[in-house]
């Protein structure tokens, strides 16, 4: 049984308010151009298909087209997505059923009620069955009542609700079984803290979010999304495949790809990423004005100059965006030298948390996660 192993599309994202409307199709035409040449018997997206929760007209078209390119290049095979924390699980729950007679199953939701469970997909190889679990992203209050929270138990944590979640499924240990899931999963032996998390992601204050890899076992492979950043939660079996494109500035220099996931006897799996290359590269081009500007070229470019700020701040401006149509921003080096390895936020935004604790001064602990609960409930309206 082999697949291919996507997440975070993130269709009709903006980056410095460049529109990625061609360098999304472009790089999507790839996908379907390796899925043609490969031949997988499933396509996995591990949710975050648009960047926003109500998308643009334009971003459902140029999914729609994705969709319809891969299922033209593969007839026969499965198609599966779950949304993620950017999307509306409400509306890609839309036409659930019906599309899923067109082997496009498309899973907003997790259960709803007590009897719901888990969406599974099984298919069939030479070595018997393989099961796909199809668990969207999901918040403790979106699952309250299915869980049955008993009263003054308290809020469930993110931790819990999955345990929970995953507990309800009759997973059989004889067949072979893939979880599909949008979460921020913590590798066995790792703290938040030390996980890399790209700019482009939506990280919640106090990583109440985080759930420990090791409720992953029952599964023989997790297709994960979530963390832009190719990388492992646990071996080879459980992995974040990160975003197809770069989608910030800290993903300068990635290399991004699919992972084929192969599953052959029960036990036996085999990855292996097959790399995707942009039709623009993120690039940080550090260096005086003249060494920068001696570097033109079509891609996505941040540009440090390190010889101070000049008396021709406009001059240099313009000469920078001769140099490179698709000049991101230019930043300039001070005596208090920032890391730009790894790139700081776009928009240079102060952690709100840390700006309410200085101003508060004295507060306590019950009063931090407090604010940390305000904090992360704000965010999520703004993001609709």
């Amino acid at each position: 049984m082999k697949f291919f192993h996507l997440s975070d599309l993130h269709i009709g994202l903006k980056l410095f308010n460049r529109d990625l409307k061609e360098d999304q199709e472009y790089i999507l035409k790839r996908i379907a151009d390796l899925a043609e040449r490969e031949r997988p018997d499933a396509v996995v997206v591990a949710g975050d298909i648009y960047d926003r929760a109500v998308p643009s007209g334009e971003a459902v078209e140029v999914f729609d087209h994705f969709i319809a390119d891969l299922t033209d290049r593969l007839p026969g095979a499965s198609i599966m997505l779950i949304s993620g924390n950017h999307d509306s699980g409400a509306r890609l729950n839309c036409f659930r059923s019906v599309l899923a007679r067109q082997n496009v199953h498309m899973i907003g939701m997790p259960p709803q009620t007590k009897e719901e469970h888990m969406e599974k997909v099984s298919l069939k190889d030479a070595y018997g069955t393989v099961n796909f679990y199809l668990l969207p992203f999901v918040r403790p209050s979106m699952v309250k009542k299915v869980l049955e929270e008993e009263e003054g138990e308290g809020g469930l944590s993110y931790d819990e609700t999955v345990r929970r979640l995953i507990a309800r499924e009759t997973v059989d240990p004889a067949e072979r079984n893939v979880l599909v899931s949008h979460q921020f999963y913590l590798p066995a032996g790792k703290r938040a803290e030390e996980v890399e998390r790209m700019d482009s992601e939506i990280r919640t204050v106090g990583n109440i979010d985080e759930v420990s890899a090791d409720v992953l076992e029952p599964f023989d492979y997790a297709a994960l999304g979530h963390i832009h950043k190719p990388m492992r939660a646990g071996g080879e079996r459980y992995r974040y495949c990160g975003t197809p494109l770069a989608c910030s500035v800290s993903e300068a220099g990635q290399q991004k790809g699919v992972i084929l996931v192969e599953l052959r006897e029960k036990g036996e799996i085999h990855t292996e990423v097959l790399p995707l290359e942009p039709l623009r590269r993120i690039r940080v081009i550090r260096g005086t004005l003249e060494e920068v500007a001696g570097q033109g070229c079509g891609d996505y470019v941040t540009a440090v100059l390190t010889d101070g700020e000049g008396r021709d701040g406009m001059e240099a401006q313009d000469r920078l965006r001769r140099a490179f149509p698709n000049l991101l921003e230019i930043r300039r080096e001070t005596a208090r030298r920032a890391d730009y390895g790894h790139a700081p936020s776009a928009l240079g935004e102060p952690d709100p948390f840390e700006l309410c604790c200085a101003f508060l001064k004295d507060a306590g602990e019950e009063e931090r996660e407090i604010l940390k609960e305000v904090i992360n409930a704000v965010r999520e309206v703004k993001r609709g």
